[in-house]
């Protein structure tokens, strides 16, 4: 018995004579924590991304100024008729098609000729948004070709491809206005209800196609002044093909690459 009260004296001497150390020992890693828990606060403050990876940031004064950037005057205009050719869709075509709609649910019968004023809708913003098509170099493009060709084949190749788009964006404004004026002298309207005059319609449609042949004619002359000037990169810029990290930023999504080079 004098044995076993002894053992429980010397253990429970050890377990005094350690406690202060090991108090200390977890003191210090929960300071720890707390400061490594206040840093990563602190850096998902300041940074969101990397707080949520998926995450952008908010709407504000950058928003507007990528709806419309600081770039020269034929380039803001061609953006401007986009943006009026994608709000003729939107009240144009989808407004109107939806209270025919509803119209016909409730009375049996539609109060708005949407098929018709659809129609005219959907001609007039293709018109309205090729320019745009022109400067942001969205049209389509085969190119599978042209990264394995030498540079001053590909400026060849650039330059034909933007004079054919010309030639082809002269001879439909030349058409259209063709069409416009023959509709002006006869004094045309269509064959429905409504009787709207057709130089309406193709007037605006006209407007699209001649300010797009204007753009066509104009982007490969500025293209080839910057090439005769050395300007390799403001040649790109223009009519050069779009590279797939140049497509990612003009959509707007974040570059994968891009987000791991940052973390990295």
């Amino acid at each position: 018995m004098d044995t076993s009260h002894d053992r429980r004296g010397i253990a429970l001497a050890g377990l005094l004579h350690d406690a202060p150390d090991a108090w200390s020992h977890a003191k210090t890693r929960r300071s720890g924590r707390l400061e490594t828990g206040l840093d990563e606060t602190d850096h998902a403050l300041a940074s969101p991304r990397a707080a949520c990876p998926g995450s952008r940031p908010k709407a504000g004064m950058s928003d507007f100024s990528r709806l419309l950037p600081d770039e020269p005057l034929p380039q803001r205009i061609s953006r401007i008729l986009a943006w009026a050719a994608g709000a003729i869709v939107l009240f144009g075509c989808s407004l109107l098609i939806t209270i025919d709609v509803i119209t016909r649910y409730l009375f049996k019968r539609g109060m708005v000729e949407s098929f018709e004023i659809s129609g005219y809708a959907l001609a007039a913003c293709i018109g309205l948004g090729l320019a745009f098509t022109v400067t942001s170099k969205a049209n389509i493009r085969v190119d599978i070709l042209l990264d394995v060709l030498p540079g001053k084949v590909r400026i060849v190749c650039d330059i034909v491809a933007s004079l054919s788009l010309a030639l082809i964006a002269v001879a439909l404004a030349w058409f259209a206005w063709g069409t416009l004026a023959q509709s002006w002298a006869l004094n045309a309207k269509s064959v429905s209800q409504l009787q709207v005059p057709m130089v309406l319609p193709q007037g605006v449609w006209c407007v699209g196609l001649v300010w797009f042949a204007c753009m066509a004619v104009l982007i490969p002359i500025q293209a080839i002044a910057r090439l005769m000037a050395h300007d390799r990169a403001g040649f790109e810029a223009l009519i050069g093909s779009l590279r797939v990290t140049e497509e990612i930023e003009q959509s707007g999504v974040e570059n994968p690459a891009a987000g791991v080079e940052a973390r990295s």
